[in-house]
């Protein structure tokens, strides 16, 4: 069995939320103190959901972590929705986030469903 940090899944989550942690500091107070906070911990839950579920015994267990992993996804999504809408994230940086998410989606969806009910 692979570690967690050699599935790509996990790699791709762990790369999506390092793009938010580094564009955090370019953000002023109010995004920073508003949607700031909030994406940095649902972009760094898909990971940590990730890992976590990897650790568990039943497929039961891991496959529930794997979906919470799923929702901090399309949450994280829902963020970056409205930060590209009041354009606080530069356009350069908008196509390396749709990069990810356009890797990490399908990806995502199709580990959990791997995962033996």
């Amino acid at each position: 069995m692979k570690r967690v940090y050699e599935l790509e899944v996990y790699q791709l989550s762990e790369e999506l939320s390092d793009l938010v942690w580094h564009n955090f500091d370019r953000w002023n107070k109010k995004v920073q103190n508003t949607v700031g906070y909030q994406i940095i911990r649902s972009s760094d839950s898909i990971a940590a959901n990730i890992a976590e579920g990897y650790g568990r015994y039943t497929p039961a267990d891991r496959r529930k972590f794997y979906i919470y992993s799923r929702g901090s996804f399309e949450e994280t999504k829902a963020w970056l929705r409205k930060l590209i809408k009041r354009k606080v994230i530069d356009k350069s940086d908008v196509l390396k986030y749709e990069m990810v998410i356009e890797k990490l989606g399908p990806k995502l969806n199709a580990f959990i469903n791997s995962t033996n009910k």
